[in-house]
């Protein structure tokens, strides 16, 4: 039996709902990273910083190669950056709207007065 749309779009954004792994792709937005500069952008110890990066990699989100001891970490594809830009968009509407509000209430809490 097959898995609804909506069921695996949910999977999807639960997958995503960690901040390392979230970090971790705004960070290749652009281009591919070693282990060890994701390491040294966030603050997490290597074997969290592994184990979301295995998350990720299971997922077909990002893909991992080799050179030498050295593994770099990709975006698997270009809709993954587009998604976290349109994440940051949404994000900067809904806390301009929210900026909004606390200045109408200031002014009506002023007017209260």
């Amino acid at each position: 039996m097959s898995v609804p749309l909506y069921q695996a779009k949910a999977e999807f954004f639960r997958m995503l709902g960690h901040p390392v792994r979230i970090r971790v792709l705004e960070l290749l937005q652009d281009g591919p990273l070693p282990v060890r500069d994701l390491l040294a952008a966030i603050e997490v110890e290597p074997s969290g910083l592994s184990q979301q990066l295995a998350v990720l990699r299971r997922s077909g989100i990002v893909t991992s190669t080799r050179e030498g001891s050295t593994v770099v970490y990709e975006l698997a594809g270009g809709d993954v950056a587009d998604l976290m830009r349109a994440a940051r968009r949404i994000l900067t509407e809904m806390l301009a709207g929210q900026g909004e509000l606390l200045a109408e209430l200031r002014e009506a809490e002023g007017a209260a007065r």
